[in-house]
């Protein structure tokens, strides 16, 4: 229950005055703003809590706009002797991408579909030419028109019709994931006057071109909960709910198979899926459910022939592959063709005419298995580093016999190949090229173990330049996520070169919570487990302090939304550990959100965090949310982004999390809020525009370095 304190809200005006701060630091140089304490108790299971900030989550309060304008205005003070930093950081970013580039081409039903970016442009160009690269170029949309006039756009979902005329896409004007779909003629270009709102920006086509299905989100949590059908020019009042998901801790999807013969509804929660089916030949008709959903059962569903295959952890914690006939879909029907293994997680497949490709991960690392679906040999693609990324690309053609896939390590930029199914043949198609003088020979990886606290071994990843001493002295970004299954992968970024050549070095803590070590891994970080993800990442940092890597005073680390709750639960566990932290649109308060189910994500996310309803988990997260348990102490610095219309975590956290911060703390490290008053989650949404949030950062912890 959350209730105010007072018999009335009283609201004054906002405090931003010369203070001392609390705790005796005196603050030198721009005075940081106040927000004014206005108590709030919020009580649940006998226990209250008063929250002094809680009036931030006023969005249309004028009082709440001048707090995060002030608190703009007080970190660009704060930075403003790092602005000529910052503009050599964001010109040697952007400098090192070249401009005018494009993608590789990928086939399918007779076009080959690309996107190219032009000089100075901020967005794409989707294009495709019939039959061959040396046909004639079809624009089908020029983003950087469609984004004149908006201050955030965003394009999502393309997909084209059956027929190949008609382009479905979902925009975003505003960065809170609420799409609007749209349709444009690809042969005429005219963009048809067909609008749907609060969508997630997808459909899925049924194959006569002019069928098509889509989700509807909830207008205020946001949860994906409807499936409608639709008729290309019909009146949208005239579509056909075929799907309706009541239940709050699900969301639902469509999407059309490879093979293009079955349109399926996927509904999904943490713990279980359940999937729905009708023929895409059909424009009409009920959808047949699968396999009924049950408690702790995921599977994932493709079609190939008269089977499909289902990609499930049921009586496999790693996952199994099995196949069914068409038409007996229940589990009980379901027959093995690749077992578990304790050791290997099957993370995902892709299906092709004559061959089946296993995506797994064994040891932290992600390899690629190839087996022929007649004589059931296989084998497994070679890949030349001790750290690396290898996943599957863009493969629609049904009938090919290459296998398109991605490759990519700390110090290799992202190459595509071609690989050859039948013959084992590897062709590169292009590898990202890096303007300047990059030489990935002037680089190391590294690969390094760091013992937990109950002696589980955390496996970290490291690079840096070659040359530099290992004795301690050098500064250390170390970076983690480790939540919701999510794998941290070792992955090439020009843009970290700006802090590699400046003698940084880069490390990942793959901390339980995510799953590079296997399903068991992310279960060891969630729920009643999650405080081991935090002290994971300190023990990581300890590790690497211990090595000689680094030293307290020049430790940073960095994690965005649920990463920055590690950041936060980190820091209040063990601040000393870090010079300064970067905490990107950081989840840090857990509790009062997982009770507030109007807020999106909420009610679907019992199962990762725990549902605070039940006193126990109540009590666990309470335990750890960063906001709750900050406390007077020293913290190192801090810098924290947000996003005004972000609904994954809604600016208020952030803005509450520094307010607190800024009262509690004993010491004068710098305490920094930056908002980005046009964007969401994702940050800024042109090609460039975010490498200067970027920029922003590295300046903030370069400077704190003195690396610069």
């Amino acid at each position: 229950m959350i209730r105010n304190s007072l018999s009335e809200p009283v609201f004054t005006m906002l405090l931003i005055s010369l203070i001392t701060l609390p705790g005796g630091c005196k603050q030198t140089g721009p005075v940081p703003p106040v927000a004014e304490k206005r108590p709030f108790e919020l009580t649940m299971h006998g226990h209250t809590r008063v929250d002094d900030y809680y009036w931030l989550r006023e969005r249309d309060n004028p009082e709440v706009i001048e707090y995060l304008e002030a608190e703009n205005e007080y970190t660009a003070a704060m930075l403003k002797h790092t602005e000529d930093l910052q503009d050599k950081l964001y010109e040697e970013i952007v400098g090192r991408i070249k401009q005018t580039d494009e993608s590789v081409p990928y086939f399918d039903n007779g076009y080959y579909y690309y996107t190219r970016y032009e000089e100075g442009g901020e967005f794409p160009i989707y294009c495709r030419k019939k039959g061959s690269m040396d046909g004639a170029e079809e624009i089908m949309l020029n983003v950087n028109e469609m984004a004149e006039g908006h201050s955030f756009y965003n394009v999502s979902g393309l997909n084209v019709s059956p027929d190949n005329r008609i382009l479905a896409f979902g925009v975003d004007s505003v960065g809170r994931r609420k799409y609007e779909l749209r349709f444009r003629d690809i042969e005429t270009g005219e963009l048809l006057s067909d609008i749907i709102t609060e969508t997630n920006g997808y459909v899925a086509w049924a194959n006569d071109s002019r069928t098509f299905y889509y989700t509807i989100q909830n207008e205020v949590t946001l949860r994906s909960e409807k499936v409608f059908r639709h008729q290309l020019g019909n009146n949208p009042d005239d579509r056909e709910l075929v799907y309706y998901e009541q239940d709050e801790t699900y969301r639902v999807g469509v999407f059309t198979t490879k093979s293009k013969k079955y349109v399926m509804i996927v509904s999904g929660s943490t713990l279980s899926t359940e999937y729905r089916y009708i023929d895409a030949g059909r424009s009409s008709g009920n959808f047949v459910i699968f396999q009924p959903r049950e408690r702790d059962i995921i599977y994932r569903v493709d079609h190939h022939g008269d089977k499909f295959y289902i990609l499930t952890n049921w009586d496999a914690q790693n996952f199994r592959l099995m196949e069914t006939p068409v038409g007996r879909t229940e589990k009980r029907y379901w027959n093995e063709i690749v077992p578990h293994r304790r050791d290997v997680l099957l993370a995902g497949i892709e299906i092709f005419k004559d061959h089946l490709v296993l995506s797994e991960r064994k040891n932290g690392l992600q390899q690629l298995y190839i087996r022929h679906w007649n004589t059931g040999t296989g084998h497994y693609i070679e890949f030349p580093e001790e750290v690396y990324t290898a996943g599957i690309s863009v493969n629609p053609d049904f009938d090919s016999e290459l296998l398109r896939f991605s490759y990519s390590s700390l110090t290799t930029p992202n190459s595509v190949f071609d690989y050859n199914l039948n013959t084992g043949e590897r062709i590169l198609l292009k590898q990202d090229e890096v303007l300047g003088d990059f030489d990935p020979e002037n680089y190391q990886a590294r690969r390094l173990y760091a013992p937990a606290g109950d002696g589980t071994k955390i496996p970290v990843s490291l690079v840096y330049r070659k040359g530099i001493e290992l004795d301690g002295t050098n500064p250390l970004l170390l970076y983690a996520y480790g939540s919701y299954g999510s794998s941290t992968d070792p992955r090439f970024s020009s843009i970290r070169l700006s802090l590699l050549d400046r003698g940084f070095i880069y490390a990942i803590a793959h901390i339980r919570g995510g799953q590079e070590m296997g399903r068991y891994w992310y279960e060891e970080g969630k729920l009643l487990n999650k405080m081991n993800t935090f002290t994971d990442f300190n023990d990581c940092a300890q590790y690497l302090i211990n090595q000689k890597y680094t030293s307290p005073d020049k430790l940073f680390a960095q994690g965005g939304s649920a990463g920055g709750l590690l950041i936060g639960a980190a820091i209040n566990l063990n601040p000393s550990l870090y010079r300064g932290v970067i905490a990107a649109v950081p989840f840090v308060d857990v509790v009062t959100t997982m009770l507030d189910d109007s807020i999106p994500l909420t009610t679907g996310e019992y199962d990762e965090w725990g549902n605070p309803n039940d006193p126990e988990y109540y009590h666990y997260m309470l335990s750890y949310s960063p906001y709750d348990q900050v406390s007077r102490q020293d913290y190192p610095a801090i810098l924290v982004t947000t996003g005004l219309h972000d609904s994954q975590v809604q600016y208020w956290e952030p803005a509450k999390w520094v307010a607190k911060l800024r009262d509690y703390k004993t010491c004068d490290s710098p305490l920094l809020l930056h908002t980005n008053m046009v964007a969401g989650h994702g940050g800024a949404a042109g090609r460039y525009q975010r490498y200067k949030e970027i920029a922003l950062e590295y300046a903030f912890l370069i400077d704190l370095a003195g690396a610069g």
